[in-house]
């Protein structure tokens, strides 16, 4: 078995479509007036029928609907996509298959649907718990509206997240503290928690180099925040198993997972990404962000994707660590060696001599202070090929 055949192998399927675009939002989503459904939906499913025939004989062991909001698909067009994977692939007895959703397209007999043709997790983008937070982050629901959600979801499905946003403007600690205990207070088994990140190609992007995004957190406070998060959560058994996510013992998100510890991946739709085995190495692939130049493409050629690039070894040994150290379990020391991977030893020494990493000989993760400062520690131990 090849080496990145050892963490899993998945299918990520983007739906480019939004209602609205979040102003701090720099995925690939797009805002449309209408959208053919029966040519999207064959436009998907031959996507994957041409992948199916170079990953012959694999065990699938997830499908992620990512966008974009997923939610907005049609329940056929997401049974239609999972019956066309499962009769390519062989699926794991356990697959996960999770559908993300924003409260403003979540009803129940919707989602019963979606349980009805495969899916049995969902991920619900609260994002905030009170109103004038949501309308800063370019929200189209309620909090109230989101907790029915969240209610929908977990009605019809066992495996339920949410995704909050914190270090939002003007939020304080006893705020912010406040907020997640609250949400705490009805959270399941998983929920992914994100410090507010300004990209540069967003509208919040462009508001901050005006000088009109104001109140975001100083250093400190951002560091506050997230070691109040980590105490909160461990506190109620749902700790750290990544740098944003966190469940229950056992309830991690298995295609996170993937990516995080180097498996082989699929990506079909406008601008997703894949990282999967082939006979001339492991390949990079990257599908043409524009739906309608990816929608072309695919009815053209049967090809939804413009740009694969060949690996090289040090490539896929420094994506495992970069990706790896993101979380608890740390970099598996031995199958980064079976990658010829390398790591500085001294700038690896040093920082574990000064609490930042902890090894126990099979395996090297950060500690809880070298936590935030995982960029940093990347930088020093990743060694270069000579």
């Amino acid at each position: 078995m090849e080496n990145w055949q050892q963490a899993g192998f998945g299918l990520y399927v983007h739906w480019p479509f939004c209602a609205a675009k979040c102003p701090y939002c720099d995925f690939n989503s797009h805002v449309v007036s209408s959208v053919d459904q029966a040519r999207w939906r064959a436009a998907l499913i031959h996507d994957i029928d041409c992948w199916a025939a170079r990953t012959p004989g694999r065990m699938l062991t997830s499908i992620f609907f990512g966008g974009g909001t997923p939610s907005l698909m049609p329940p056929e067009t997401v049974a239609a996509v999972i019956d066309a994977a499962r009769g390519h692939w062989t699926p794991a007895n356990d697959i996960e298959i999770t559908l993300e959703a924003n409260p403003t397209s979540v009803e129940a007999g919707r989602f019963a649907d979606y349980v009805g043709g495969g899916v049995n997790r969902f991920s619900v983008g609260l994002q905030a718990l009170n109103d004038a937070d949501l309308r800063t982050l370019g929200r189209l629901h309620t909090a109230a509206e989101g907790r029915r959600a969240f209610d929908v979801a977990t009605s019809v499905c066992e495996r339920v997240s949410f995704d909050l946003i914190y270090a939002r403007q003007h939020q304080t600690l006893a705020g912010w503290t406040a907020e997640l205990t609250e949400a705490l207070s009805f959270a399941g088994e998983h929920l992914s928690l994100y410090q507010l990140t300004v990209e540069e190609n967003t509208a919040f992007g462009a508001r901050a180099r005006a000088g009109g995004l104001r109140g975001l957190p100083k250093e400190d406070l951002a560091v506050d925040l997230y070691q109040v998060t980590q105490d909160l959560c461990g506190a109620a058994g749902l700790p750290r198993y990544e740098t944003s996510n966190h469940a229950r013992p056992g309830a991690e998100s298995r295609h996170n997972r993937i990516y995080w510890a180097a498996g082989d991946w699929i990506g079909v739709g406008p601008g997703a990404h894949g990282r999967v085995g082939q006979r001339e190495g492991r390949v990079a692939t990257a599908a043409r962000p524009g739906p309608m130049d990816w929608l072309t493409d695919v009815e053209g050629s049967g090809r939804g994707r413009t740009n694969e690039d060949i690996l090289q070894k040090s490539d896929i040994y420094e994506e495992y660590i970069i990706m790896s150290l993101r979380t608890t379990a740390g970099i598996d020391l031995d199958r980064l060696a079976g990658m010829g991977g390398l790591l500085d030893k001294s700038a690896v020494e040093e920082l574990t001599s000064s609490g930042m990493l902890i090894s126990d000989g099979h395996h090297l993760r950060t500690s809880e202070a070298g936590a935030l400062l995982v960029n940093a520690i990347l930088g020093k131990i990743v060694a270069v090929d000579p």
